[in-house]
């Protein structure tokens, strides 16, 4: 049976949005997902019963826009991030002045609960600009919203990922591939369902509100370590080549340059080499996953199921001895 009341998504049509409007149709919510191209998430309108998700136009750019899409809602969830800046879609417009303008609104319009997903790492003392204007989105959700719950999750892994799918995909044409600041760097990754399964329970816990939780996986483990076991699985034999610091700053400043261009995406940033420098794991007593209810699933049980499409023969090709 559905819900009467209606919890507006921002950002519902990228990776964890579709994973999130999911889990809330099946929990019963109406959701109006809040985008800036409806009509490129229309098969999102299938993710519930007729007339369960309702697709709006939404900038965070256009406060009046955001406005609007929060009108009579229960509950807001702030899911909008880049990984790297283009054009307007700049990291202090999206994650600091963005995150204001939601919270702000979500107020105005009288919602109960705002769940705001930021990052492990976000610190307002980052060397990292991405860092940096996620701690500051962070701080002016609960400032405007007081009783604001901040999910952090560590790299999110999922059918449509950007980080397996990646780096898979660059595993079937180059020889080798980049292990920047030699592959030590340590990572939590966090299933996309199990993140959205937290932002649904958050919603429900009263005691979540004003709190921050850091979401990780059951394991912890280096970048070097995941590039062996993506590549165990898609049975493909490629050098792991360990790049320092220095040298893939040089490579960020090209990928900058190559992401310039018309539809090109950067392969790497200066401001990601500088992310790479420290760990994203969660905070040893942080809360997390098990304090919202959600028992997270492991790379080893998903990534396999999405992955092995990478294999020179398909899904059904025999790993080599």
């Amino acid at each position: 049976m559905l819900r009467d009341e209606i919890i507006t998504v921002f950002g519902g049509s990228g990776f964890i949005g579709r994973y999130l409007v999911r889990a809330l149709c099946k929990a019963g919510w109406r959701v109006r997902v809040a985008t800036r191209r409806p009509h490129l998430a229309i098969d999102l309108k299938v993710a519930g019963v007729v007339g369960q998700v309702q697709l709006v136009q939404a900038n965070l750019r256009n406060p009046a826009s955001v406005a609007r899409a929060v009108e009579g809602a229960h509950g807001v969830i702030n899911l909008v991030g880049v990984l790297y800046e283009s054009g307007r879609q700049s990291f202090t417009r999206l994650h600091a002045q963005g995150a204001e303008t939601v919270a702000r609104a979500a107020k105005a319009a009288g919602a109960k609960r705002l769940i705001h997903v930021s990052a492990i790492g976000a610190d307002a003392d980052s060397p990292s600009r991405y860092a940096r204007t996620k701690a500051a989105g962070e701080a002016a959700a609960k400032k405007a919203f007081p009783g604001a719950t901040i999910l952090r999750p560590s790299v999110v892994f999922g059918t449509e990922d950007q980080f397996f799918n990646r780096f898979a995909n660059m595993a079937r044409y180059a020889p080798a591939l980049p292990l920047i600041g030699g592959g030590m760097t340590r990572f939590q990754p966090v299933f996309a369902g199990d993140v959205a399964a937290a932002a649904v329970n958050a919603l429900e816990i009263p005691e979540s509100a004003g709190k921050t939780y850091e979401l990780g996986g059951p394991k912890v483990y280096t970048f070097k370590e995941l590039m062996t076991f993506m590549l165990e699985v898609v049975n493909r034999r490629r050098l792991l080549v360990p790049v320092p610091f220095p040298l893939a700053t040089v490579i960020g400043v090209k990928g900058e340059m190559f992401g310039a261009l018309p539809f090109a995406q950067p392969f790497l940033t200066r401001d990601q080499v500088e992310q790479l420098k420290a760990d994203n794991v969660a905070a040893p007593k942080a809360p997390g996953l098990n304090d919202l209810g959600v028992t997270p699933r492991t790379v080893e049980a998903v990534v396999p199921g999405y992955l092995a499409r990478f294999r020179r023969y398909g899904q059904f090709h025999v790993r080599e001895a």
